[in-house]
């Protein structure tokens, strides 16, 4: 069931507050909360429960694709490329603590919006070509799924995305939400868990890292690694997948009290969601630094990583790197299936919900033509790249969108984006699109390259 705004909801006059006073307003009250001698264990409890639809779209920035990303830039640049997941870390809260705001104030998912406030034609074709990044985004999960089954167990790549694809069906048609999301923050602990180890087992120049995380540098030849590692982290998929599970809750939206306490636990849950991203992505930057790029290694290909680790750190910290992969494939291809279905059933007006048949249908299409594209591709390698460019030109489509009904007082009342606000979302978009249209014209320019 989706939930609609009721009467007393902002689309009928309740008081809001600007997206950007609203931030600053939330962590002024945080500050508050640690400072305050009382009550903080059932602040924490309630909190708790908001917990689970950030660590949702979490796994779609920790994805197979984000590794190749990451230890490419790691292992050719060191540590000079590492501000680039702070700011994209930075952009991706704001960004997605947006797509939920639209789902908590209207009740509908950014697919449902869509459909609901634009005109049938665009509706139908911004959110197919969403289906289409969905497909591609898919590809890439399963098949970084597929490679870890190949570097543990030897299983070809076809039968390995085949395997993936059953197994992730199988968890999203047998469990509900919060079943999955506790299956999701068991994924997401078991990554870091694994990175943790692996940092053990290497020299970090830990002075070093510090400054990178927070030191603009661009090395002369990084630009193409720099906006790869850029956009892996904002994502169209994840956009739509927030918008929706946030609605998961089935909070009561009678009241925009009640609807202001939720927006301010649910920024917590996407800050405190996408820092453990940051993390993560930080730690496997770290990890090639370390193994790769000390040792002049440049590392362009996860099988290539894990064979290298193997002589450098041992056989066990290869394994808990592979396993690692396989997590992260798992986990990001249960996401991606549900975006496509979620997107999918938004277009005929309704939420997701894996019994209703729009939302199959869309889950269907999405691992259908991912495991076809991969089947079909005879190097791996390109078909990511190909996936890469579809999403590039899909992802400005998809942030426009969220920004244009999210500033939009006919769809959000007094919870639109205000002016201030909307400065800084639309600057964050201009960024992410200038530099994705930078990264398409330059993988076209490699495929077409003999």
């Amino acid at each position: 069931m989706t939930y609609r705004a009721p009467e007393s909801s902002p689309k009928s006059g309740g008081k809001g507050l600007a997206f950007s006073d609203r931030i600053q307003a939330m962590l002024k009250r945080l500050v508050d909360r640690l400072i305050a001698p009382h009550a903080p264990s059932v602040r924490a409890q309630e909190f708790l429960k908001y917990l689970g639809p950030g660590l949702l779209v979490t796994v779609g920035f920790i994805d197979p694709g984000n590794w190749a990303s990451n230890i490419a830039a790691g292992s050719e640049f060191g540590c000079k490329l590492l501000w680039v997941i702070t700011l994209s870390t930075v952009m991706l809260i704001l960004l997605q603590h947006n797509a939920a705001h639209l789902g908590i104030v209207t009740g509908d998912c950014l697919s449902e919006s869509a459909s609901r406030h634009l005109k049938p034609w665009a509706s139908r074709l911004i959110l197919l070509s969403a289906i289409g990044a969905a497909v591609a985004t898919a590809m890439a999960e399963i098949l970084g799924a597929a490679i870890a089954l190949n570097m543990l167990f030897r299983i070809p790549i076809a039968v390995g995305s085949i395997l993936t694809v059953i197994t992730v069906s199988a968890v999203l048609f047998s469990n509900t939400y919060r079943k999955v999301e506790k299956w999701i923050i068991g994924f997401v602990s078991l990554i870091g868990l694994s990175f943790v180890y692996e940092l053990t087992m290497v020299d970090v120049p830990w002075r070093d890292v510090m400054i990178g995380l927070v030191k603009p540098q661009i090395p002369s030849g990084s630009l193409p690694i720099l906006m790869s590692v850029l956009g892996a982290v904002v994502m169209p998929h994840n956009l739509f997948l927030h918008s929706e599970i946030i609605q998961s809750r089935q909070w009561n939206l009678a009241d925009p009290a009640v609807i202001k306490r939720q927006l301010d636990y649910e920024f917590l849950d996407t800050l405190f969601s996408m820092l453990a991203g940051w993390v993560i992505n930080s730690a496997i930057v770290i990890l090639a630094i370390s193994a790769f790029h000390s040792q002049g290694t440049v590392v362009n290909d996860l099988r290539q990583a894990e064979a290298l680790l193997h002589p450098l750190l041992g056989s066990l910290s290869a394994s808990v790197f592979a396993y690692a992969l396989l997590f992260s494939g798992f986990a990001s291809s249960i996401t991606a299936g549900m975006a496509g279905g979620c997107i999918f059933a938004g277009m005929f007006g309704e939420t997701y919900n894996i019994r209703d048949l729009h939302s199959r249908i869309g889950l269907a299409i999405t691992y259908v033509a991912a495991v076809v594209v991969i089947l079909l591709v005879t190097n791996p390698f390109k078909g990511l790249v190909w996936s890469q460019v579809m999403l590039s030109v899909q992802l400005p489509i998809t942030i426009f969108l969220l920004l244009h009904l999210t500033s939009s007082r006919k769809v959000m009342g007094d919870f639109a984006n205000k002016p201030l606000g909307k400065f800084f979302l639309f600057a964050i978009a201009g960024i992410i699109t200038l530099l994705n249209m930078m990264l398409f014209f330059d993988m076209v320019k490699s495929l077409a390259a003999p």
